[in-house]
């Protein structure tokens, strides 16, 4: 495996102790208290916890095939076949797939149109025309494969529960000897897992360390380009089943070397410190000191007019700030969290099935990578919070509620704190429907 320091050496603050535990939400723990999750060590050859101290937002870390635990590298995730079942057979549409061609994306009206009969649509992906691209060089971006490729589906679900933070997968399918992209940065991590073919990457410091999803490397281009120009702090060939983990806003460009190449990019979508001030902002128009107006005829433009009402407001704000309910902030952050990771799949018609022959001696579990919340909701009521609606129900429903989702039951008729077995099968019957649980034998 490969360490590169963080910018600033020691100096560089150590990771947040939150961010730190965050990894370790997952089935198995280490004895220093950090996940070991099957998705996560296919990404690293360090453990857990020593990827949260040294690396985790703060340092590249290559690591080679040879030190991760799947022999067969990342094949049965996306392989070349199945990347040509996706571009040729499955209709696909923009904007899974763009398509990048000396440095600059191409006009997806290049490569999209009709499907013809029953399909009359225009942008499906048309696989001539992606061909000829191909076969002049260009790279081609699968996105959201989270979505659409079931391994990967699989493999996203489990990552993300391993980091708790939400993922994005592209896959990048590059030509013999070309480069998709300049040197550029990401708004977010990312772990590259190389598939298939070599890959040439040179990794630099950031032009700006922990960049917002605002701040894109567009408006730093020049920065990015001198930087890109002087030694590289990683240069390196990955191989297929070598893994690199880069910290948003470290440098890289990747060119394929003399055959083509697929990799994967795995995007972390982890909210930031900043998400926490925009929500406070937000909730802090409640306050009547910070709405109101400036006094008759202030010229905003004359920094001795704006002072006292710079220190005025400052002041207001921290006082704001001071009472602020972490409660509320912590409800307006799920609100933006739980939506973007959503759940595993469910079959539809076999949820059905299972509704229309459900039991007192069917099994149930709950649906996997489901966030939820249960908390009274007055008025003998309990509120289940899910991750795009709340459902409300009875409060006698509560104790059978958390057994099932806590999977301390999976049989409906010993649901407990219900009267009788026709409530258990209304309860059963309702978390089916609402795709909250699943037949166990799934």
């Amino acid at each position: 495996m490969t360490i590169i320091d963080p910018p600033g050496g020691r100096d560089r603050p150590a990771v947040p102790s939150a961010a730190t535990r965050e990894l370790g939400r997952c089935a198995d723990v280490e004895p220093g208290g950090f996940a070991v999750a099957p998705a996560l060590a296919r990404c690293i050859a360090v453990e857990p916890g020593k990827f949260a101290a040294a690396h985790w937002g703060r340092a590249p870390l290559l690591s080679r095939a040879a030190e991760l635990p799947n022999s067969d590298g990342f094949t049965d995730l996306l392989s070349p076949s199945d990347a040509d079942e996706l571009l040729s057979r499955r209709g696909l549409r923009t904007p899974f797939l763009r398509i990048a061609k000396d440095g600059q994306l191409v006009p997806a009206a290049r490569y999209t149109g009709g499907g013809g009969a029953g399909a009359e649509i225009g942008d499906q992906v048309l696989d001539e025309r992606v061909l000829e691209l191909y076969a002049s060089g260009a790279t081609l971006v699968l996105q959201g494969l989270h979505r659409t490729w079931p391994a990967l589906v699989d493999f996203a679900r489990d990552l993300g529960a391993a980091l708790a933070q939400p993922l994005q997968v592209n896959a990048y399918l590059t030509p013999a000897g070309s480069q998709g992209f300049a040197t550029h940065y990401d708004t977010h991590d990312v772990f590259v897992l190389q598939v298939d073919g070599r890959k040439h990457w040179r990794i630099h410091p950031p032009v700006l360390p922990d960049p917002l999803e605002r701040q894109p490397w567009g408006g730093r281009a020049d920065e990015v380009s001198a930087t890109a120009q002087g030694p590289a702090a990683l240069d390196v060939v990955l191989e297929p089943g070598d893994a690199l983990y880069l910290p948003r806003g470290w440098l890289h460009s990747a060119q394929a070397q003399e055959a083509s190449s697929l990799h994967l990019t795995v995007g972390i979508r982890a909210l930031t410190r900043y998400a926490i001030v925009e929500e406070l902002l937000a909730l802090a128009a409640s306050d009547a000191r910070l709405r109101a107006g400036l006094p008759f005829g202030t010229d905003v433009t004359d920094p001795s007019a704006i002072e006292p009402e710079l220190t005025e407001t400052v002041e207001a704000l921290r006082d704001w700030l001071l009472r602020a309910d972490p409660a509320t902030v912590a409800a307006r952050l799920r609100a933006r969290a739980w939506p973007a990771a959503r759940p595993a799949p469910i079959r539809p018609l076999a949820q059905a099935a299972a509704l229309a022959a459900l039991d007192t001696d069917a099994r149930l579990a709950v649906r996997p990578g489901l966030r939820w919340q249960l908390e009274p909701a007055g008025d003998g009521k309990v509120a289940l919070r899910l991750f795009d609606r709340t459902l409300t129900l009875p409060a006698q429903c509560e104790a059978a509620l958390r057994a099932l989702l806590t999977g301390a039951v999976t049989r409906v008729g010993d649901l407990p704190g219900l009267d009788d077995d026709a409530d258990r099968l209304v309860l059963a019957r309702r978390l089916l429907r609402e795709a909250v649980a699943i037949p166990a034998d799934r």
